[in-house]
C-alpha cells in the first residue's frame, strides 16, 4: 500500500511545482516564451502512468489552471483533457521515442493547446492579440523537455511511483 501513497503524493507534489512555476511573474516581454509547464507535467504522467493519470485527472488540473488564471472556467479543462486523451491514446510509442522525438511530440501538444485555448478565447469574444507569438511558448517547452522528462523520471523511480 505504500507505493501508492507515494504516487498519489509524488504527482501531487510535481503538479503543484508546475503551478507555481506557471505563475511566476514574467516581464511582459518575456509571456510569449513562458513554457507550459503543467501541460508539461500532464504529458509526462500520462505517459509514464497512464493508468492513474488520466482524462479526468486532466480535466481537474485544468479546472485548476482555469482558476489560477482567472480564465474561462472550463477552457484550460478542455484543452487539457484533449491533451490528456492524445497523450494516452499514445503512450507506449512516447516511451519508445527518443528524446528529441519526444520533444516534437510536446512541441506539437502544447501548439495544439496553445492553439484551442487561442480559439475559445476568439470564440469568447475575450480581447487576443492577432499574431501567432503565443506559439512560442510551445518552443521553450520542447526545449525544456529533455530535462524535464529526466528529473521526473529521476523522481518516479527514486520514490518508486508505479
Amino acid at each position: 500500500m505504500e507505493p501508492r501513497a507515494n504516487a498519489f503524493w509524488v504527482v501531487i507534489l510535481t503538479f503543484l511545482v508546475a503551478y507555481l512555476l506557471a505563475i511566476v511573474p514574467f516581464p511582459e516581454w518575456a509571456m510569449n516564451y513562458r513554457p507550459q509547464w503543467v501541460v508539461m507535467v500532464l504529458i509526462y504522467w500520462g505517459m509514464a502512468l497512464p493508468y492513474r493519470v488520466g482524462i479526468g485527472f486532466a480535466w481537474v488540473a485544468g479546472l485548476l489552471m482555469d482558476i489560477m488564471d482567472g480564465s474561462l472556467l472550463g477552457l484550460n479543462a478542455l484543452a487539457f483533457a484533449i491533451i490528456a486523451y492524445i497523450t494516452l491514446s499514445l503512450h507506449q510509442r512516447l516511451r519508445m521515442f527518443s528524446s528529441v522525438q519526444q520533444s516534437g511530440v510536446v512541441l506539437a501538444l502544447i501548439g495544439l493547446h496553445l492553439m484551442m485555448t487561442h480559439w475559445m478565447k476568439i470564440a469568447a469574444e475575450q480581447a487576443v492579440n492577432t499574431n501567432l507569438l503565443f506559439l512560442l511558448g510551445a518552443l521553450s517547452s520542447a526545449f525544456i523537455w529533455p530535462w524535464l522528462f529526466l528529473l521526473l523520471r529521476q523522481m518516479r523511480r527514486g520514490f518508486s511511483v508505479k
